[in-house]
Order: C-alpha cells, then sequence, then structure tokens
C-alpha cells in the first residue's frame, strides 16, 4: 500500500471556506467568542468605512505568544473532540479565520502577552500568488501601521483582529459608508442578544463590556427576567454524566410591555417568530425561536420560551456547526422535554387570554362571554348579567328593548378579523390598559345609588368582588361600603 500525503491547495481551499455562510454578526461573534474564551472584561468594535474600510475588535484578555498566535492562525487548531474547558467557546479552532475570511480578504491578527507584542497576517492576494500557505509574520513597523495599535498597547494583554479588504460587505451597496450605519445596527441587536448573560454578569458568570465605535450594548434578555415574566422551576436532564439544565418561562401580556420592550423582545419577525427553545452553550446563545419540530408555533404559545443549558462537553449530542448558528437536540432530550413544553404552552394560553392574570373558569364575572355552540363554532356575547348591563337595563325601563338591540348590533359588529391582525403585529391595544380607581368611582356611584337599603349594599359588594375590573381593588370596596 502507497501512502500519499495530499495537503488541500491553499488559495482554493481559502476561497472556498469563505462561502460557509457567515452574516457580519454571526462572524463578529465568533470571535468575540475567542476574546471571551480568553477571559476578557473588554472587547471594544470598531467600524471604519471611509477611504480603506476596516472592521477592529480589541479585547484585554490574556493575549497571545508567537507560538500561540502562529497556531491560532491554522486553519483547525484544535480537535473537536478534545476535552475543552468548562469556559471555552470554541469548537473546530476555525473560528477565527473561517468568520473573519468570510468578511474580508486580509486577517491581521496582533496581540501583546507579557510586554512582547506579535503580529500575524493572512492576506488572500498575496496567498494567490505563492499558491501556499503563505501566513507573514509581522515586523514592528507593519505593526505600527495598524490601526487602534495604541488602544492595544495601553492594555497590559490583549488582542486585536483586524479587517481590512472588506469586499463582502461591498457586494450590492451603492454607497458602502451611508450603509455602515446599518450594518452596526444589526450587529448591535445580534449580539446584544448572543451575549446577554455576559453583558449583564449574572451570577457565577463574570461581566463582560462589548462596545461599538465606544458606544457600550446593552443586555438584550429574551426571558424579560425581573419584570413580570413567569418563571417556572428548573428541571435537569443527565447524559453521559453531563447536566442539561432547562426553565421554561412565560412573559407578559404583550398590554404589560413598552414598544421599546416589545422590538426587544420580538424584532423584526415578532413575538410569534421568537417563541420556543433558547439553547446556550456556556452560556453563550446558539439557537432560538424553534420548537425542534415538538410543537407548533402559535399565537396562543407566542409567550413561552424555554432556556437550554448545555456544556461544550456534549457538543457531539447537539450536532453543533462551525458557525455555531445550528444545534439539533438528541432523542433522549427531546423526551424529556415534551411534557415540559405541553405544560408551558397551557401557561402561555392563559396568559395571552387574560391579560397576565390566571385564569379561574367560572369564578370571575366577564363583559364578555365566551359561547361554543352545539355546532362547533365560537360566539362572543356581552354578558346580559354584568352589573352595569343590568343596571342599565333596570334604570331604561321603556327603552329596555333599544338596548338589547344595540348589544346585539354591538356584538355582530366586532371587527374580529382587525382585532386579529393588530393582536398578531403585537401592537398594544391601548383598550386593555387596567382600569383605575378614579375610573371606577363614577360607576360605583351609579351602582350602589340603586340599592335601597344595606343588605343590597352588602350584595352588591360581594357580587363586584368577583366582577372584572372591580376585583382588582377588594379592599377599597370594603372601604367603600
Amino acid at each position: 500500500m502507497e501512502i500519499f500525503s495530499l495537503p488541500p491547495n491553499a488559495p482554493v481551499l481559502m476561497e472556498a471556506t469563505r462561502a460557509i455562510g457567515y452574516s457580519l454578526e454571526t462572524a463578529l461573534a465568533d470571535i468575540i467568542d475567542n476574546s471571551i474564551t480568553a477571559n476578557a472584561t473588554k472587547i471594544d468594535i470598531n467600524f471604519f468605512p471611509i477611504g480603506s474600510p476596516y472592521v477592529a475588535v480589541l479585547d484585554n484578555g490574556i493575549g497571545m505568544d508567537k507560538e500561540e498566535l502562529i497556531n491560532a492562525m491554522r486553519y483547525g487548531s484544535k480537535n473537536p473532540l478534545d476535552t475543552r474547558t468548562a469556559a471555552d467557546l470554541g469548537r473546530f479552532g476555525l473560528g477565527l479565520k473561517t468568520a473573519s475570511m468570510s468578511q474580508c480578504r486580509k486577517l491581521t491578527v496582533i496581540s501583546v502577552k507579557n510586554g512582547i507584542v506579535t503580529g500575524a497576517q493572512w492576506d488572500l492576494d498575496f496567498i494567490a500568488t505563492t499558491n501556499d500557505w503563505s501566513l507573514k509574520l509581522l515586523d514592528d513597523i507593519e505593526i505600527q501601521a495598524c490601526p487602534h495599535i495604541n488602544e492595544l498597547y495601553s492594555n497590559s494583554s490583549g488582542t486585536m483582529v483586524l479587517w481590512q479588504g472588506l469586499d463582502r460587505l461591498k457586494v450590492g451597496e451603492l454607497s458602502f459608508d451611508d450603509n455602515m450605519g446599518k450594518y452596526m445596527d444589526r450587529v448591535r441587536e445580534h449580539l446584544s442578544l448572543v451575549f446577554h448573560r455576559y453583558l449583564s454578569g449574572e451570577a457565577g458568570l463574570k461581566k463582560t463590556q462589548i462596545s461599538i465605535n465606544k458606544v457600550p450594548l446593552a443586555s438584550a434578555d429574551p426571558f424579560l427576567t425581573g419584570k413580570s415574566t413567569q418563571v417556572m422551576d428548573e428541571e435537569s436532564i443527565v447524559i453521559d454524566g453531563q447536566k442539561i439544565f432547562v426553565r421554561p418561562y412565560t412573559l407578559p401580556h404583550v398590554s404589560m410591555l413598552s414598544q421599546a420592550e416589545i422590538s426587544m423582545l420580538g424584532g423584526e419577525e415578532g413575538l410569534r417568530k421568537q417563541q420556543g427553545f433558547y439553547v446556550y452553550r456556556n452560556k453563550r446563545l446558539l439557537v432560538w425561536g424553534t420548537w425542534f419540530r415538538l410543537m407548533r408555533q402559535g399565537e396562543l404559545s407566542k409567550l413561552a420560551r424555554i432556556r437550554v443549558d448545555i456544556p461544550n462537553s456534549l457538543d457531539y449530542l447537539w450536532t453543533l456547526d462551525i458557525k455555531k448558528s445550528v444545534a439539533v437536540p438528541p432523542e433522549v432530550v427531546r423526551k424529556n422535554l415534551a411534557p415540559i413544553i405541553e405544560k408551558l404552552a397551557g401557561t402561555s394560553k392563559r396568559t395571552w387570554t387574560y391579560r397576565g392574570k390566571k385564569e379561574t373558569e367560572e369564578s370571575k364575572i366577564h363583559i364578555w362571554d365566551r359561547i361554543k355552540t352545539r355546532e362547533g363554532s365560537i360566539v362572543y356575547e356581552i354578558n346580559r348579567e354584568y352589573p352595569l348591563v343590568e343596571a342599565l337595563c333596570e334604570a331604561s325601563g321603556k327603552e329596555k328593548n333599544v338596548i338589547e338591540q344595540l348589544l346585539t348590533q354591538i356584538e355582530r359588529g366586532l371587527p374580529l378579523n382587525q382585532l386579529y391582525v393588530d393582536l398578531t403585529s403585537d401592537e398594544r391595544v391601548i383598550n386593555e390598559t387596567e382600569a383605575s380607581q378614579a375610573d371606577l368611582l363614577p360607576l360605583l356611584n351609579q351602582l350602589f345609588a340603586g340599592c335601597r337599603n344595606n343588605q343590597e349594599r352588602k350584595e352588591m359588594v360581594k357580587r363586584l368582588l368577583v366582577t372584572e375590573p372591580f376585583d382588582q381593588y377588594p379592599e377599597w370596596l370594603s372601604e367603600f361600603l
């Protein structure tokens, strides 16, 4: 048997790996993964669109010496089967190169460690002339010519990743510098979500500051923890001695959210498209807005989100791709997630139907009744036993028939199609704001005016205690009596 060494052609392979499918934001996320793995607490992203455009990412991590930098520039610098530290966000040892080259033709990495500065560069145009894996090691003059080099020197240690020759970003753009703001907004939204747990610095995780052109990123928490989100108990699934942690959340009803919160939680596609699992690997968000085909996306489940924390030691089970944007749960995990989904979907449905309040079946008196007919159709009717409706009918005398006809016309004239459009577009419907005591006072005066004695007043209070929206103020009703 003859064995023949057949290394890949450098220019061909490097050009081919540019088409893996990175977007600008996913490519930058891969670079930030390396910075966080290097224990960086401050990461600065700089966009410069004028003249000779570039993107530079600087961090204050542990840095690299010459040997470490050369290895980091190697394609496949780490074996994905090797055991990694618990905080390592890498996977294949390809991210720095494939992510960078997907956006630029010249990748320069300069690192400071123990007071020594080292620089290396992949230049696709130069490699095309040598037809070899020709990595440039930069001298002091070449390093000094790089932008932001003084900012890197100001740190005792750290690394700068510099992208030049941004050919992919210029494709189809009439004015690159005018469109840079659009790119920056997209990057800002993506990184604020993907690294939100690092940005907020949750318990057991070192807080990391990420900025774009000196403007710090804010954490975009997809669960809106700390507001009125319903949080269920955390559960764990053990596979090969490793634990996967699962925690379900139900977001507050849309009527309880500001427009900024709705935009942050739903993005361009809206809340419905963002429901489902949020899979984190070492607390870095990988995949979100999917049920992994365990259930369908629906309107009544659009407030449901499930956080899944996986360790990097189980990468082989989740078929993690190079871009770290695809993760598929193994069968043993899918079986354990099914009952959690069923329970959470019910909670989301109740929140959506009752504006964040607990569903209590027939224990409350609602102004609208939802009735299912024998034919299986749904009818919405105004509750004729609602206290204000009863009081109006009793006071009107001869006009009672006219009032009944008016209520019937209101029921028939419900703009159901437009309501559906408004609700599914995540617009805040002002009708759903809670009634204040000041709003209810005139109504209460009117209701109690028809009571002939104290006993009738007590009966009225008893009834109002289970009637929306008066049930919001039980203590006040007793004082009113």
